[in-house]
């Protein structure tokens, strides 16, 4: 049988890879693997595995970063609480896009939302010692829960996929009302699925979360990336969907990487509701000198976590979110690449004989954006991401993302160039061959 890459190669790679599991291999570990068969057999994979981004990052932020540098601000250690210029615009960015009010006494800058998570985890499961567990609205970012591994948090889970619209609140008010959930955790728009919550969903969630005394957390890496909504006009509706406006007990995470395509500098915001922020927990004596819940995330988790969020990076996110905020730059613009991408790629995929695992929003089609799910008759995910690699394409399991979905894979359109595309459809046409 005839594959674009020896299978001997690959089989090569893997032996020296030392990942034990390909089929459960971890985000980062499938990367490496690649990365070797890359170099043993010079061909260059169609990348699907890992959410980096496919579009240059926003010059006005990379403008403002290079001025701070010359200014001397590499020198300084920056403010813990992170620089007024982003607090301010980060607050109005949150009010013009979201249509919530939050303090920038609220808004700390974190090394991308990834310390963001660790930190809103770690201060979740530690302010009361009868909550102590984390649900998970999945499937998700598979790296949030070996977060909670390494933090030691326990975990409940459930894929909301069959348990959308009216069905989500005995779902979730079934684990709630065991009395031991600290927080909830979602994406939305969600990875991998890339399915949305609606504003009466998210309602629920809210709703539920102050009934039990709940935190959100919010996960919006995908900010405004519902493409079937313009979310890009400033202080105009419709606004990103949150949760915020149905519960004061929320963290946000937004992330300067996907939106504004700043992964590289790790810089990202954790927003705080300003009646969490002010709330009171005893219970966060046992570990942090202030039982204020704003006071110890900054002064006591994020502090022990790094000492302040790279200086210049600050000031770049605050330069990209007070030119969105002012309309000088346009939100979603350079991000509808992602759209045209998803399309093409979904498109190829099912002509060769795949299946869009997640594939409709509560009765509607879903939206093309960061990511989608495909499958294949006969295949577990594990054994497909496995069964790819010879035809130099990769992507990860659904499984590790907590999704029910065992047989699917969660493809990333990022790093797939258009000029690409007739290699991705020459590849998928041999397998197709192969495995018809």
């Amino acid at each position: 049988m005839k594959t674009p890459i020896d299978t001997a190669i690959v089989a090569k790679a893997i032996d020296e890879s030392k990942v034990h599991n390909v089929q459960r291999a971890s985000i980062r570990e499938v990367v490496r693997l690649v990365n070797t068969i890359e170099k043993l057999s010079g061909t260059k994979f169609v990348r699907m595995e890992m959410g980096v981004p496919g579009i240059n990052a926003e010059k006005v932020g990379v403008e403002a970063e290079i001025e701070s540098l010359k200014r001397g601000v590499a020198s300084i250690y920056p403010d813990i609480e992170g620089i007024k210029e982003l607090k301010d615009e980060a607050s109005r960015f949150i009010k013009l896009f979201l249509d919530i009010n939050i303090s920038p006494s609220g808004i700390v800058p974190t090394v991308g939302s990834m310390q963001g998570g660790f930190c809103a985890f770690l201060m979740c499961a530690r302010r009361d010692v009868n909550k102590t567990t984390t649900l998970f609205i999945d499937p998700g970012f598979p790296v949030q829960k070996q977060q909670h591994k390494v933090l030691g948090i326990p975990v409940e889970q459930f894929d909301v996929y069959n348990y959308r619209g009216e069905k989500l609140a005995e779902k979730l008010e079934s684990y709630l009302k065991t009395g031991k959930i600290a927080s909830i955790v979602y994406s939305n728009p969600n990875n991998p699925s890339w399915i949305c919550f609606t504003d009466d969903e998210l309602k629920t969630i809210g709703t539920l979360a102050k009934k039990y005394d709940v935190i959100v957390i919010e996960d919006l890496a995908y900010f405004g990336m519902d493409f079937r909504q313009d979310y890009s006009v400033p202080g105009q509706a419709p606004f990103q969907p949150t949760v915020a406006k149905y519960t004061d007990n929320y963290m946000l995470m937004i992330s300067s990487s996907k939106i504004f395509s700043y992964a590289g500098q790790r810089i990202g915001i954790l927003a705080i509701s300003d009646t969490l922020y002010h709330r009171t927990f005893p219970d966060l004596k046992r570990y942090f000198t202030s039982d204020s819940f704003g006071f110890a995330a900054i002064y006591g988790a994020l502090y022990a976590l790094s000492s302040g969020t790279c200086h210049s990076a600050q000031f770049a996110l605050a330069a990209m979110f007070k030119a969105v905020n002012d309309g000088a730059a346009n939100l979603t613009a350079s991000v509808k690449e992602y759209e045209k991408r998803a399309s093409l790629m979904k498109e190829l995929f099912v002509k060769y004989g795949f299946n869009i695992v997640y594939d409709t929003d509560l009765g509607r089609p879903l939206a093309n954006g960061f990511y989608f799910t495909i499958s294949y008759p006969g295949y577990t995910g594990g054994e497909l991401v496995e069964e790819l690699l010879p035809y130099g394409i990769s992507a990860i399991t659904l499984d590790i993302t907590g999704s029910e979905r065992k047989e699917g894979l969660r493809a990333c359109v990022s790093q797939v160039r258009m000029e690409q595309i007739p290699v991705l459809e020459e590849r998928l046409k041999i397998f197709y061959e192969n495995h018809k």
